[in-house]
């Protein structure tokens, strides 16, 4: 790989941050879902809250942990505020779900959890991750695809593993692509906010 990317820890978000990103998050869903369109989030002065991050929102059934939706964006550019707000509105239309759309009726049987990422930084070699705490990027050839940590928590897939099924699901390849020469590898760190019932006893 060359010339890793310049690189922003994370700022450990307290439990009012959290608590904030998650109504926001569910205040964009119901307003989508009710055919409005959300209030951009204001400016606010907590440092925090003004750093760039990307987010992805995941929405998963209470009951069987089915997946429901899971929408977002790599790019730590925005605002965390407008991050979380961009993924909230997203999820609604992830095209998985396209027949079978989340309904108003649904949020009580559902849960939420939110992913704030890090700016991606690049890693001298396709292993040079921690499969169970970063999170990888993978390009080659114009196309690309990432894996958040969950995943490698949740299968328990190792290094290898993880890289491979990144190349046949996501980038459509032969599951041995990543070793090409000209494939780039970024990681990324996560906080996960969640997950929690999208109707929460706080909102009863």
């Amino acid at each position: 790989m060359r010339g890793a990317m310049s690189s922003t820890a994370l700022t450990r978000l307290s439990d009012r941050h959290r608590r904030l990103l998650l109504d926001l998050a569910r205040t964009t869903i119901r307003l989508r879902l009710a055919g409005r369109a959300p209030d951009p989030p204001g400016e606010s002065e907590d440092p925090a809250l003004r750093e760039p991050a990307g987010c992805f929102v995941s929405l998963h059934e209470l009951d069987t942990h089915r997946l429901r939706g899971c929408v977002g964006k790599l790019d730590a550019r925005e605002p965390i505020l407008r991050a979380v707000q961009d993924a909230a509105a997203s999820v609604l239309d992830d095209p998985r779900f396209t027949q079978d759309p989340v309904t108003p009726d649904e949020l009580g049987r559902l849960e939420i959890e939110l992913t704030i990422l890090s700016p991606l930084r690049a890693v001298e070699s396709p292993s040079d991750f921690e499969p169970s705490s970063h999170g990888i990027y993978l390009t080659l050839a114009g196309r690309g695809g990432c894996f958040l940590p969950q995943v490698a928590r949740e299968t328990g897939w190792s290094r290898e593993q993880l890289l491979e099924r990144l190349c046949t699901e996501k980038l459509g390849m032969p599951p041995t692509a990543w070793k090409h020469p000209e494939a780039k590898l970024s990681v990324f760190d996560t906080e996960i906010v969640g997950p929690e019932a999208f109707v929460s006893s706080i909102e009863c």
